[in-house]
């Protein structure tokens, strides 16, 4: 792992490697584009990097200032970040909103402390420069972000360095991504919660270009055909699909790009392909902003603004108040999403029932009820998503290092310590016979089968499974020192 964080870091000297991209068309011998914000010094930006790029790469990059209107944008290509990230590796070759904080968390157990620090200030940049966190720094994810971590990044590099200074050089951008999520149309008014809802329009550009079957279809055209030989009583199909013209609507778009919002890319949790998730107030991104709001209290009380850290440690358990209310299933035991079109939770059993334990948001007794339902997620090889099977990457059998960490601490921080390390043993266990099968570390894996051949149970979006890789790295070692440091 020490000796792949090498692999997967890029920097200025890395700017071509950075800027070739699989995702989208591109002609032999055309440059790379690469867009720097209008807020950048674009001369200095040009100088920089003549400097440190041999003339052969400098002359395969096309160095343009980003449109104001990101409708003007013809042509695809990275967004320009000033200093060192780690990308999660494959055809991820850029830097991923919440893949950073598993990654981070990897680099600060190897003693990578300079590096954690770049990585979180790499997204602050991109808040201030580029408006929010995005989904990852290239152009076709301008219109959305990832579930927001940011504030753990600080506090896990102040806990390294102790600067005050630069944790209150952070928080003017931490409360700006913080209101990204917290006023329309992120925010429901009706219940106080917030949702995905990724801006922009028409099908996710990347889709159309590097998602195509052996048989030359895309993922949109595979889910055409679902809709046409299918039923769906999830959610109104009419809203989604044009069955007379055989058409994917608008909102359906806006559905898939809110749907990559949420970093779930793909599953069934909101209906079919999870298009209908701008319905729903998802217990995920409201336990992250309740940890959020706990944070910026944090945060402030560091750099000595007692007075301030209040009104967000309230903000925070009116929150909780919410989610009590609203996401909180007493009949299942579980924390489902709540769809605020219907007025009704959605009894789709997602590895996110075990957020609330992650962030201490449970009482015991519902920390109990969520334990009780672990045999319904356990696996061989850890936690499984869902319990659905629906052959999208994000369900049932497969298992993905993000959600084995949560649910490893959750249960932790409730006294759960033989389930949780019984969840840990089982992951690094799988992680250490597929390394040793292939002598890689891939993005996620069959937890019923302990097997990283996953591409044939995949049916919709990617099937591949991807090499490096960031996050994985990062809980296997975080996993590790849970058990070793016991």
């Amino acid at each position: 792992i020490k000796r792949t964080w090498k692999t997967l870091y890029r920097s200025q000297e890395h700017i071509l490697q950075a800027a070739r991209d699989i995702k989208v068309e591109h002609t032999p011998g055309q440059r790379w584009i690469v867009y720097v914000s209008q807020q950048e010094d674009f001369d200095r930006v040009a100088q920089t990097l003549q400097q440190v790029l041999p003339v052969t790469e400098w002359h395969q990059i096309d160095l343009r200032i980003l449109p104001a209107d990101l409708d003007q944008i013809q042509e695809h290509g990275l967004l320009y970040l000033p200093h060192a990230y780690v990308v999660p590796g494959g055809r991820f070759n850029e830097m991923y909103g919440w893949d950073s904080y598993f990654i981070q968390m990897g680099l600060l157990r190897d003693g990578e402390i300079d590096l954690a620090r770049s990585m979180t200030e790499q997204l602050v940049y991109e808040i201030e420069h580029y408006g929010t966190i995005l989904n990852a720094n290239r152009t076709y994810q301008l219109a959305r972000s990832q579930p927001p971590l940011l504030t753990l990044m600080i506090l896990a590099v102040y806990a390294q360095t102790h600067d005050r200074e630069w944790v209150r050089s952070l928080l003017p951008m931490v409360e700006r991504f913080y209101y990204y999520w917290t006023v329309p149309p992120h925010l429901n008014p009706a219940t106080g919660l917030s949702r995905y809802y990724a801006l922009g329009h028409g099908p996710a550009p990347e889709v159309l270009v590097s998602e195509k079957d052996e048989d030359g279809k895309t993922h949109y055209d595979r889910v055409r055909e679902y809709y046409r030989q299918h039923e769906v009583t999830d959610y109104d199909l009419a809203l989604y699909y044009d069955r007379e013209q055989d058409s994917l609507t608008d909102l359906f778009y806006q559905g898939d790009r809110s749907m990559r919002e949420s970093g779930f890319d793909i599953s069934n949790r909101f209906g079919p392909f999870s298009v209908d998730i701008i319905h729903y107030v998802p217990v995920c991104l409201n336990v992250l902003l309740y940890q959020m709001e706990q944070d910026i209290a944090t945060l402030h009380e560091i750099v000595g603004q007692a007075e301030t850290a209040q009104p967000w440690r309230d903000r925070a358990m009116d929150r909780h108040e919410r989610i009590d209310r609203f996401l909180w299933d007493e009949a299942a035991g579980q924390y489902f999403d709540y769809n605020f079109s219907t007025g009704e939770r959605r009894p789709y059993e997602f590895a996110t029932t075990f957020y609330p334990l992650w962030a201490g948001i449970a009482s015991a007794e519902q920390a109990q009820r969520v334990v009780e339902n672990l045999d319904r997620f356990e696996m061989p090889g850890g936690l499984q998503t869902s319990t659905h099977v629906s052959g999208n990457q994000w369900d049932a059998p497969f298992g993905w290092a993000p959600l084995q960490l949560f649910a490893v601490q959750g249960l932790r921080r409730y006294g759960y310590k033989e389930d949780a390390d019984r969840l840990a043993r089982k992951f690094i266990a799988m992680l250490v016979q597929e390394f040793t099968n292939s002598g890689t570390l891939v993005e996620k894996y069959d937890v019923c089968a302990c097997s990283a051949n996953v591409s044939d149970e995949i049916l919709f979006g990617y099937s591949s499974n991807e090499v490096g890789f960031g996050w994985t790295n990062g809980v296997f070692l975080e996993l590790l020192a849970i058990l070793e440091n016991d």
